[in-house]
């Protein structure tokens, strides 16, 4: 799987079978079989949080891109907001939080024109006991009052106080724009993002990670929605999982991970999000995994996938928050597919996100080809600057939109 930002190197419950069809959505979107409300986007942070955001948001701008995806890291690593423990945690002035990072890409983005999706993940040391990142907090409420920071300082009224305002920017006196799009954690049916992923309870192996996981969502849902008008998606999940919770690297697949997530008290959410990779280059967007790997949840099944939520949780919508396939130069492994491949496996994609009424969003992983070869090669671009055939699909795409 992608080797990202967080990622620095690189069942207990018995499931019946899924509901037979997804239910209609309610909805107020257009039922045509091609939809002009998907919001078309990029999920790549390094290329604008913590690198060049004029050069960046300059280059959404001529993709047409609509909304950036980014982690909001609460703790763990060098770009968190609270890696020092806030005296009140869900006042976004607390003078231990800083937010400079994404503040700035707040602002860039706004003038810009292109909508955020902050996905808040990982968790400080404080927090935890010192357990680390991919731990949940040992108090929910503790991120609970921390997701309320952010929506607060986010709501497009806030106004900074002096020692957070960056005036090379706005005025001081300017309100942070408004980001009403949320999702809660990244990934955590897959051990890179929320460990462990099993625990044994009463002699049982249970989905510790499914456990940890709706207290997360609950928390950050009822933390952003302090604030009105916002979204939150929750789920956010990786398309596999071995779901062996004896091997050194145990992971639960999407549809088990929801349904314990589910038993274990996950109340509601404004939209279910998903990241249906292929498993390799190979699997065109409309593969269907079969037999043992039936449960894999790529864009060719991700009705399986629909259909569980309307059985759990009424006809919510999807977020797909990554997607992406490497193209062979620069990967020469089964992931890498050609250059022409790519841009024509990017432009199915799309199609088959558009035809769906209940998909609401789809974005790219990655502009820019990531520079380590042990990373991830889905840029739309080369590390050289050099356009794939990709750009030019993606940004008729998002020009179309």
């Amino acid at each position: 799987m992608r080797k990202r930002y967080f990622r620095v190197a690189v069942a207990a419950l018995i499931i019946g079978g899924l509901a037979a069809a997804s239910a209609t959505a309610k909805t107020t979107r257009t039922t045509k079989s091609t939809s002009s409300n998907l919001l078309v986007g990029i999920n790549d942070e390094a290329f604008t949080l913590y690198g060049d955001p004029a050069s960046a948001f300059e280059t959404l701008q001529s993709l047409h891109a609509q909304v950036i995806r980014v982690n909001l890291y609460w703790g763990g690593n060098t770009w968190a907001v609270a890696n020092k423990k806030p005296a009140n945690a869900a006042n976004p002035g607390d003078p231990a939080y800083n937010w400079s990072l994404y503040d700035r890409l707040d602002r860039y983005a706004a003038n810009a024109g292109i909508k955020v999706l902050l996905s808040i993940v990982g968790t400080p040391s404080w927090a935890n006991g010192g357990a680390g990142r991919t731990h949940a907090p040992t108090s929910f409420a503790t991120l609970e009052a921390f997701a309320k920071a952010a929506a607060m300082r986010y709501s497009g009224t806030y106004v900074p106080p002096p020692a957070q305002a960056d005036t090379t920017l706005a005025p001081a006196t300017s309100p942070l724009p408004a980001i009403k799009l949320w999702t809660a954690w990244n990934e955590p049916n897959n051990p890179v993002f929320l460990l462990p992923q099993y625990k044994k309870v009463h002699g049982k192996n249970i989905v510790w990670s499914a456990y940890e996981y709706a207290r997360i969502c609950n928390a950050i849902y009822a933390g952003i929605h302090t604030q009105s008008g916002e979204k939150v998606a929750c789920g956010v999940t990786d398309p596999k999982g071995n779901d062996v919770a004896s091997s050194s690297r145990s992971s639960v697949d999407p549809l088990s991970f929801l349904i314990a997530a589910h038993e274990y008290g996950m109340k509601t959410f404004d939209a279910y999000a998903h990241n249906p990779y292929a498993s390799a280059g190979a699997e065109s967007p409309t593969f269907v995994p079969k037999g043992k790997d039936a449960r894999r949840t790529q864009l060719g099944n991700i009705s399986q996938l629909l259909a569980l939520i309307s059985k759990y949780y009424g006809p919510k919508h999807l977020w797909i928050t990554e997607y992406g396939y490497q193209t062979n130069p620069p990967d020469t492994t089964i992931m890498g597919v050609s250059w022409a491949k790519q841009a024509a496996y990017l432009k199915q994609a799309y199609a088959m996100a558009r035809k769906n009424p209940r998909i609401d969003m789809m974005l790219w992983f990655l502009v820019r080809d990531q520079p380590q070869i042990t990373g991830w090669q889905s840029g739309l671009e080369t590390v050289n600057d050099v356009h794939k055939p990709a750009w030019n699909a993606f940004a008729s795409i998002a020009a179309s939109t």
